[in-house]
């Protein structure tokens, strides 16, 4: 494109998926789907979560079933399109540091969506995110974040102690 510095126009709810328009310099709009807002989750007996309806068609879209789960490096799992990690971890191989390789290549799953939403988190990416029975989903844009009820709770408490 060019030009890398964006400015945010609006945001636009269509069909629960929030649409972000961007304006760049040379004027092109770029629309981008992200994910967005939060969820109150728990983890069944084989440790599995119900996806929210109204995340399901931009985690896997045109009919897949394969979605990514990546453990962060700080304190919860990112789950994102299956297209969105490939994409990702092409680069890394190719530039990435090995820490990054680390967490988005080693840390990580391909779980499928089954038909009634729900998805399987393996108990070695649930130890990393210390991921206990209630669970918190943030839609933060690309991805979503899965965190342990108390353990974002520990976490927005450091944030906003920094902030002060």
């Amino acid at each position: 494109m060019g030009i890398s510095a964006f400015l945010c126009i609006f945001v636009e709810k269509i069909a629960l998926i929030s649409y972000i328009f961007y304006f760049d310099l040379t004027n092109y709009f770029i629309v981008k789907k992200m994910f967005y807002g939060i969820s109150s989750l728990s983890l069944d007996s084989k440790g599995r979560i119900t996806v929210p309806v109204k995340y399901r068609t931009l985690l896997v879209p045109n009919g897949l079933t394969y979605l990514a789960i990546v453990e962060s490096n700080f304190g919860c799992l990112v789950m994102m399109p299956h297209n969105i990690w490939t994409e990702r971890t092409r680069i890394l191989l190719k530039s990435g540091t090995e820490i990054e390789k680390r967490f988005w290549i080693g840390l990580s799953d391909t779980p499928e969506l089954d038909k009634f939403g729900r998805v399987l988190i393996t108990p070695m990416l649930r130890s990393g995110a210390n991921i206990n029975k209630e669970i918190v989903m943030l839609g933060v844009g690309e991805n979503l974040e899965i965190w342990d009820a108390k353990r974002l709770r520990h976490h927005k408490e450091i944030v906003r102690a920094k902030n002060e």
